[in-house]
Formats: structure tokens, C-alpha cells, sequence
């Protein structure tokens, strides 16, 4: 059994890797039969950029962090019987309120880029 177990994490990553090289191929050439016109406008929409102003989908995951770093640290103050379930508690909260916070962002900076065109 002990043999087997690093043939199948070879074979895990050979896949993985071949799998991601032929998804950014793929995406590749869909962007390129998009540039040239090569395709209807119902396929231009499902591949082109969704948010054209520019909300960095890193803002997202950044203010999402934060949160549940706040819900680990709030975790570290509360009393030991009641650590586990105040920091699950407010991991969803505080990641929660990240995500919501995002939201009117990104909309805030769609409706300003709305007003420019």
C-alpha cells in the first residue's frame, strides 16, 4: 500500500497540471475569437468582463480575511468555555459583514461608472 501512495500523488499532480494548461488555452482562444469578432454577441457577453469599472476581486477576499482574522482574534478574548462557539459565531458574522460591505463597494463604484457613460 505504501508504494502505491506516490503514484497516485504523481498522478494527481500530472492531471492537475494538465488540466490547468488546457483551461488557460482554452480561455485563450476564446479571447481571441472575441477580439477578432469571430463569434455572436451572446457569446462575447458570457466570456467578456463582467465588471468593465473595475472592482478588484481582491478587495473581496481582502475585507473577507480581515474578517475572520477580527473573528479569530475576538475568539483569543472571550473566556476558554466559551472560546470555540463565540469564534465560529463571529467567523460567519465578521466574514459576512466583509462580504455584504463588498457589495454596496463594488455597487457604489458601478453606478458611478454607469453615470460616466
Amino acid at each position: 500500500m505504501a508504494e502505491i501512495v506516490p503514484v497516485f500523488i504523481v498522478g494527481i499532480v500530472f492531471f492537475s497540471l494538465v488540466s490547468f494548461v488546457k483551461i488557460l488555452s482554452d480561455n485563450k482562444i476564446r479571447h481571441k475569437l472575441i477580439e477578432k469578432n469571430l463569434v455572436d454577441d451572446n457569446v462575447k457577453y458570457l466570456y467578456s468582463e463582467r465588471f468593465e469599472y473595475g472592482v478588484p476581486s481582491a478587495l473581496k477576499w481582502g475585507m473577507v480575511l480581515i474578517g475572520v482574522g477580527l473573528a479569530f482574534l475576538i475568539g483569543q478574548m472571550v473566556p476558554s468555555h466559551l472560546e470555540e462557539k463565540v469564534t465560529i459565531a463571529s467567523l460567519f458574522i465578521l466574514a459576512g459583514l466583509g462580504l455584504v460591505l463588498y457589495y454596496f463597494i463594488a455597487k457604489k463604484i458601478g453606478d458611478r461608472y454607469s453615470e460616466k457613460k
